[in-house]
C-alpha cells in the first residue's frame, strides 16, 4: 500500500468516525536508517524523556512525528514489550506490580507472564507519526475511539466473515497491548488506556484504543462504506422509544424463541 493510499484512508476514516484525534501509524524500527527525516526525538531535540503515551499523544493531538530509542523512553514496559532489551529478572519475578497493585510476587509475575511481548532482538525503537502525514509504512494503525466510534469498528471487522474479536486485555501497558498483540497475531485488537495514558497523556475517560495491522486495512474501510449504506454510521438520531424498530431478521428469529415480535400499538 503505497503512503498516497494510506493518507486517503486517513482522510476517510476521520469523515466516516468523527474522530477527535489523528489516527497513528505505528512502526517498530530495526535500525536508525528507518528513522523517517525530520521526525522529533524527545532527548536530541528537547531534553527530555518521553513516556510512549505521551508520544502517541503529541502525534494523535498536534500531527507531530516521533521517532524513540530506548534512550529517549521513559516507561520501560514498552521497551520490553517491543522486545528491544531482555526482561530483567525483577520484572519476570513481578516486583513492578508487587505490593502497589497486586496481592503477591506470584501475582505481579503472574502479569509479567501474560504481558505480549515481541521476540527481544529485532527492533531498536518505535516510530508514529499520524496516519494522514505519515512517511512510513506503519506496522500497526492505532485509532482512540470512543465507544460509539469503536462499535462501529468492531461492525466494519465483521462484516466479512461475523466472528466476534477474542481479545486480551488488560489495566497496564496500553501501548503494548494496543500495539504488540496485531503485530503478533495479525488481527485487530483493543486496549484500555492506562493509568500512565490517562493520568501522562490525557487519554479521555471515554477513549479506548483499537488497533489493526496494516493488512486489516482494506477490510476496515470496505466494512466502513458497506455499514453506511445499511444505515450504520455517524452521526446518528437518537430517540428513546418503547419496542424499537428492529430488522426483520431480529423479529423472526424472536418469534422462533417464543419472544413477542409484532409491536404492541402502532
Amino acid at each position: 500500500m503505497d503512503l498516497t493510499m494510506l493518507h486517503d484512508y486517513a482522510d476517510e476514516l476521520m469523515k466516516r468516525l468523527r474522530l477527535r484525534t489523528y489516527p497513528l501509524a505505528v512502526k517498530l524500527i530495526e535500525n536508525e536508517e528507518q528513522i523517517p527525516v525530520g521526525a522529533m526525538r524527545p532527548m536530541r531535540d528537547e531534553g527530555f524523556h518521553y513516556d510512549l503515551c505521551q508520544a502517541f499523544a503529541l502525534c494523535r493531538r498536534e500531527a507531530t512525528t516521533i521517532a524513540l530509542l530506548i534512550n529517549d523512553m521513559w516507561c520501560f514496559e514498552p521497551v520490553i514489550g517491543y522486545g528491544m532489551v531482555e526482561p530483567p529478572q525483577d520484572f519476570l519475578d513481578g516486583k513492578n506490580r508487587y505490593p502497589k497493585d497486586v496481592a503477591s510476587l506470584k501475582a505481579g509475575s503472574n502479569y509479567a507472564a501474560d504481558m505480549p511481548r515481541m521476540d527481544v532482538g529485532t527492533y531498536i525503537g518505535v516510530v508514529t507519526a499520524p496516519l494522514h502525514l505519515t512517511t512510513v509504512v506503519p506496522d500497526v494503525i492505532a485509532i482512540y475511539a470512543d465507544t460509539e466510534q469503536l462499535s462501529l469498528l468492531l461492525l466494519a471487522r465483521e462484516h466479512k466473515d461475523g466472528h466476534d474479536l477474542s481479545l486480551h486485555l488488560s489495566s497496564h501497558a496500553a501501548c503494548v497491548y494496543g500495539i504488540v498483540p496485531s503485530m503478533k497475531s495479525g488481527e485487530c485488537a483493543v486496549a484500555i488506556p492506562c493509568r500512565g495514558d490517562h493520568y501522562n497523556a490525557m487519554a479521555g475517560n471515554d477513549e479506548m484504543i483499537f488497533s489493526m495491522p496494516l493488512a486489516k486495512l482494506d477490510e476496515i474501510m470496505t466494512g466502513l462504506r458497506f455499514l453506511e449504506t445499511t444505515g450504520s454510521r455517524i452521526p446518528r438520531t437518537y430517540k428513546m422509544q418503547r419496542e424499537p424498530l428492529h430488522p426483520d431478521s431480529y423479529h423472526d428469529i424472536a418469534a422462533q424463541i417464543g419472544m413477542a415480535s409484532e409491536r404492541t400499538k402502532n
